[in-house]
């Protein structure tokens, strides 16, 4: 992943060797004979790392070390000075320096601590994705499925993996959809680079732009420093794009040209910047629609359909489901130092029975849930949420003495209350719309 270096120095000469060193590397570099100047280049344009002298004719090294750090506190900083010693290589790495070079020095040794702070990038990315997955205290995932679709649909996805496709993944929402992108990820040819995550919905339009391609100080009210954006931090790696179905049209040609032709510019800057990102998209509506509508560009919609992955709902996945209720109340058992064995045979058959709108997410959820209030060792109905048993003052169950209309009508209403609407309801009865409209006027429930 290339770096954007700068090179702060008086000496003409020392200026343009590093220059010859950063570039041979593959790296890219600007240059400041001043103090002033390296400040004003640090202000204009974002740096990855700078090689600055502790001799700064004029200028304090140490001194202009201290600014740089306070405009851009992650910046790598090596100093090189012709007055090497100890005692001044301690004070700069003391101030915050990332290494120490003497002069005169080789283009090796330029390109060596390149290296070390590239290889210093990639762990600290390493180590901020290891602490997210911490944090979330994720139960086990479950990518050797038993359903043949959903199984069909991963090894689209593992074999699309190590190349640089970009991949579509659709499905209703909760059914890990950001956790199978994360796991491409981590078996493509990016993996020692960085995943990075936005979610497409959660921001304004402008916002969302500035998030997502990054932005220069002033660009906007609140804007009082630049920043780089999710695309140039995902630089080699992976961009995952949640929920794409909701990106706003304004930005969907900025995107488009970032997939066709690997280019971008931040908000309030005309200088296009360049970025290598293999693009992972999800969403939950059905793009095609989308297309038609006229809600979505098509060949926006071309470009990220290169390889499609579709993940089933839970309800689809009948042979998965106790396998994946198994595995979260083992989870959940243990993190809350609990002793719970099994579900009772009455909570099994409501599992089977319920629709799982939200699918895996909810599942999680119930049984946490379960495990939180279960009193013994098993996990019984009544440690379930209401909809998962029969309504307050209702005698209507299956088995119950009552006419198949009576069991019907009851059956109709249950599914009705707990979708988000008329045809998600018909979908969970295997209807279309129009025949559940009639079965409910037929038994009265208009």
């Amino acid at each position: 992943m290339p770096l954007r270096i700068l090179i702060v120095d008086d000496e003409p000469s020392i200026r343009k060797t590093t220059r010859i060193a950063v570039e041979t590397a593959g790296h890219s570099a600007a240059e400041a004979s001043n103090s002033l100047r390296a400040l004003k280049a640090i202000e204009e344009d974002a740096f990855d790392a700078a090689f600055l002298d502790l001799k700064l004719g004029a200028d304090d090294g140490l001194e202009t070390l201290a600014k740089l750090l306070l405009a851009q506190p992650t910046l790598a900083v090596v100093m090189f000075t012709a007055y090497a010693n100890i005692a001044t290589a301690v004070e700069a790495m003391r101030r915050g320096a990332f290494d120490f070079i003497p002069k005169p020095f080789t283009p090796d040794q330029i390109r060596g601590v390149i290296g070390k702070i590239e290889k210093t990038r990639v762990l600290e990315t390493r180590v901020r994705s290891l602490e997210g997955e911490l944090a979330r205290e994720a139960p086990p995932v479950d990518l050797a499925p038993a359903d043949p679709v959903a199984l069909r649909a991963i090894e689209i996805a593992f074999k699309a993996a190590d190349s640089s496709a970009n991949i579509l993944l659709l499905g209703p929402s909760g059914t890990g959809k950001s956790v199978l992108a994360r796991e491409i990820h981590r078996r493509s040819a990016q993996r020692d680079a960085a995943f990075v995550t936005i979610s497409c919905p959660s921001l304004s339009r402008e916002l969302l732009e500035s998030e997502l391609f990054g932005h220069v100080k002033g660009s906007f009210t609140g804007a009082v420093v630049d920043t780089l954006g999710k695309v140039a931090a995902a630089n080699g790696g992976t961009l995952f794009l949640d929920e794409i179905g909701e990106l706003p049209s304004e930005l969907q040609p900025k995107l488009l040209r970032l997939l066709q032709e690997r280019e971008y510019e931040r908000v309030g800057e005309a200088k296009p910047r360049r970025a290598n990102v293999r693009v992972i998209a999800a969403t939950n509506r059905p793009l095609a629609d989308e297309v038609k509508a006229g809600r979505f560009r098509e060949d926006l919609f071309y470009r990220l359909n290169v390889i499609t992955v579709a993940l089933p709902g839970l309800c689809d996945r009948p042979a998965d489901l106790g396998r994946f209720a198994e595995s979260y109340r083992k989870f959940f058992a243990v993190r809350l130092g609990k002793r719970i064995g099994s579900f009772s045979s009455e909570v099994t058959a409501a599992f089977v029975c319920y629709p799982w709108p939200g699918n895996l997410r909810e599942l999680r959820n119930v049984i946490e849930r379960a495990v939180i209030l279960a009193g013994g060792p098993t996990i019984e109905l009544c440690d379930l949420p209401e909809e998962f048993g029969a309504p307050p003052n209702s005698a209507i169950a299956v088995g119950a003495r009552v006419t198949l209309d009576a069991l019907e009508a009851e059956h109709l209403k249950r599914i009705v209350a707990m979708s988000h609407n008329l045809d998600d309801a018909a979908r969970t009865l295997g209807i279309d719309p129009a025949t559940l409209y009639r079965k409910r006027q037929k038994l009265g429930l208009l």
